[in-house]
């Protein structure tokens, strides 16, 4: 935390010397934004965009202080002017999934991050979301291929181990559920209190296994 505060004066520092530097004004509201003082991040991120109106980095990031403040729909605003300055914009697309997934539009959340593993088709964040989407929508076996195509791309990615336990799990699947579910906890212990309380996992609580796992 000391680190961004030291940030934020030296950003302050070169913005005295040089009130139009679009980009300190944008690095200082990230170094903001990593202080969770997401308003006063979004201010920041309005002085460069104010400087350099077509500075994508700069709208993207307050899309993203703004999803946290869950300002959505101004969120999805700012993610689509980042992507109108620049298509090419994968992040800018997946946080737009991202957003848009938050407001359960899992159709419109599907078709963005599509659009950012087409740009970069070794996103496993993409892949990931968007198998949340899809269980968002009841399509259980194309969940199960984006969250296999995010471990494909990083197999200790432990969220999409994860995923798929919870997509086995609601299909009624308890060993595959159970085995997943393992994997992902093996990977990354944290998520033993996530799977407590977990609702997709309700089924599975009076399973002697089940609770050996998240014991």
């Amino acid at each position: 935390l000391e680190r961004y505060e030291e940030a934020i004066k030296a950003y302050d520092n070169a913005i005295e010397i040089n009130p139009d530097f679009a980009e300190a004004w944008c690095n200082k509201g990230a170094a903001l934004y990593s202080l969770e003082r997401y308003e006063e991040a979004i201010e920041a991120f309005n002085k460069a965009i104010e400087i350099k109106p077509d500075f994508a980095l700069a709208w993207n990031n307050k899309g993203n202080a703004l999803g946290n403040l869950e300002r959505y729909d101004e969120a999805i605003k700012a993610f689509n002017r980042a992507i109108e300055i620049n298509p090419d914009y994968a992040e800018a697309w997946y946080n737009k999934g991202v957003t848009l997934f938050n407001l359960e539009r899992y159709e419109e959340a599907i078709e963005a991050y599509d659009k950012a593993i087409e740009i970069k088709p070794d996103y496993a964040e993409a892949w990931y979301n968007k198998g949340l989407a899809l269980v968002g929508l009841e399509r259980y076996e194309e969940a199960l291929e984006a969250f296999n195509k995010a471990i494909e791309i990083k197999p200790d990615y432990a969220l999409a181990w994860f995923g798929k336990a919870i997509t086995y799990s609601i299909k009624g699947n308890k060993e595959e559920a159970l085995k997943n579910l393992s994997k992902a906890i093996e990977l990354d212990p944290k998520l033993k209190q996530l799977a407590k309380g977990f609702s997709a996992f309700i089924p599975l609580r009076d399973d002697e296994e089940f609770k050996k796992i998240v014991e």
